[in-house]
């Protein structure tokens, strides 16, 4: 019998045994670490992919398929298509061995990722943007592989790939931090999950393996369900290296048999998974890297004195992905409510004054749009959930009506609302509020006295140790206005006045 006789998760745990012998010409073994999570919890070993040498898993794949090409093969070159990290295992494969690769990537590929390909690969390799899903960059890297004759490498669904991707699993059988009770593996095509699980399994048959997948993009899942791999009508970007309409056909087949369940994760669930690897380990995860975390904190107390492994797949994370992580973060520890309260002075300090003790104002929205009633948001949030469930109780009790927009799609966009026309003699002040509980309500306390009212105010926490607003002050006269702008300090208790703003911003702002 030969090797390709064999059952398919006979052929594969061979191979893995083989790809011992080709992987490491071009990488290094990554580390297991532990990472310590507050309170009780399990015991969680992380895989550090993103320490290699491309930091993601994918090399290990790319370079075992391409060290099996013969001669003919090689001088025929390879051709690819890639989200990002498959691609850069290919561009590191083509210069160690001197083949020729063309690979296809999405448009929408970030920046990081693209240079990260052309310096792994050097004069060897071209970068074609095509598309605006992966799926279309592999239908032009298909056409260019019919064309030319040049030798496909898959990102997930071969053989030999697959089994390139199971040598992580043989380095944490190998380091004799197991056994484990459990894995959590993100899914994409399903390389990883094959390759990993399946050489879990055959040294720790108990192991419960979980694969992870976002919730716009379960497509292992859809196909455990049907019974055969089946092709989304859409998937979700935000975890873009897993971002996969179809998983793959031999991925499936082994996957089928070794993982226990699918538990799928939704985007603020990656990120706070991002925000704990920073907090415990310091490294910053790309979301498809977090997925596995985010499956294990969701399931935390179920998992609470099993031990259990997780693979941080990546970090070729494009830097400006960073700020919508880190607010999609509060959205577990925040609270946004729209609050009534009477257009008259001094109000708003009222409602600070009487509600909002506890916790702290991470945003803040409110512009004038009506002569009796103002409809401030304030976005709050605190350590304690017991404090925002509270919230909405507070309010009432103080006589404030209140409507919960936690999500709501005009406080995420900013659409704050300003009737120029209801205003008299404004002036706008750009402001910096120091991070600490108080300094607000000192601003408002100190300074806006006498008839002044707050007709705008736009603020939003930013992670710094000053949060950057822009406030309105509408007045009775031109005189009052101009005695407060002449007098008010450039810095204060809690505040730094920054700038006035100009006639022609300010009249942008109310719209004339």
């Amino acid at each position: 019998m030969t090797r390709d006789d064999l059952p398919l998760d006979r052929q594969l745990r061979q191979e893995i045994l083989l790809a011992r012998e080709r992987v490491y010409r071009f990488g290094r073994a990554t580390p297991l670490e532990q990472i310590k999570l507050p309170g009780a919890g399990p015991e969680i070993w992380v895989k550090r992919e993103d320490l290699s040498a491309v930091k993601s898993y994918k090399w290990r794949g790319a370079c075992n398929r391409m060290a099996t090409l013969s001669a003919s093969e090689t001088a025929r070159g390879v051709v690819t298509a890639s989200a990002g990290n498959h691609a850069q295992g290919v561009a590191l494969a083509a210069r160690t061995l001197r083949i020729r690769a063309r690979i296809y990537m999405p448009r929408s590929t970030p920046k990081v990722k693209q240079d990260a390909v052309l310096h792994h690969g050097g004069e060897f390799v071209e970068i074609h943007l095509t598309g605006d899903s992966y799926d279309e960059a592999v239908s032009a890297a298909r056409a260019d592989e019919a064309a030319s004759r040049a030798i496909y490498i898959h990102a997930y669904d071969d053989l030999k790939v697959m089994a390139g991707q199971g040598t992580l699993a043989d380095e944490v059988v190998l380091s004799g931090a197991g056994p484990f009770d459990a894995a959590y593996l993100q899914i994409g095509g399903g390389g990883l999950a094959a390759g990993v699980s399946s050489w879990l399994k055959t040294y720790w048959p108990d192991i419960e393996i979980v694969g992870v997948e976002g919730e716009g993009q379960a497509s292992m899942k859809a196909a455990l369900e049907a019974g055969t791999t089946i092709a989304l009508d859409s998937v979700d970007l935000f975890c873009d290296g897993t971002a996969v309409r179809k998983v793959g056909e031999l991925p499936f087949e082994i996957c089928k048999h070794t993982l226990a369940r699918i538990e799928t994760v939704s985007n603020s669930e990656v990120s706070q998974a991002i925000r704990v690897l920073w907090e415990g380990l310091r490294c910053i995860s790309e979301p498809s890297g977090a997925m596995g975390l985010a499956g294990v904190l969701k399931n935390r107390e179920s998992l609470i004195g099993k031990r259990v492994l997780i693979v941080l797949c990546g970090s070729n994370i494009d830097f400006l992905q960073l700020g919508l992580i880190a607010q999609s973060v509060t959205t577990k520890t925040s609270r946004t409510l729209r609050v009534r309260i009477p257009e008259r002075a001094g109000t708003m300090l009222e409602l600070l004054d009487s509600c909002f003790g506890g916790g702290d104002i991470a945003d803040f929205q409110y512009g004038k749009s009506d002569e009796q009633e103002a409809w401030p948001a304030f976005t709050i949030r605190a350590e304690d959930p017991a404090v925002l469930d509270d919230l909405p109780a507070k309010l009432q009790a103080h006589g404030y009506a209140s409507e919960d927009l936690t999500g709501a799609l005009d406080i995420a966009f900013r659409a704050i609302p300003l009737r120029g026309d209801l205003l008299k003699f404004p002036a706008f002040l750009r402001l910096d509020f120091y991070e600490r509980p108080g300094a607000l309500h000192a601003f408002l306390g100190q300074r806006i006295r006498g008839n002044a009212s707050l007709c705008y105010f736009n603020y939003r926490n930013s992670g710094e140790r000053i949060g950057r607003a822009l406030l309105g002050l509408d007045f009775p006269s031109p005189y009052e206005r101009d005695a407060l702008l002449m007098t008010i300090p450039r810095q204060g208790d809690g505040y730094r006045l920054c700038e006035v703003v100009d006639e022609a911003t300010r009249k942008r702002l109310i719209g004339i």
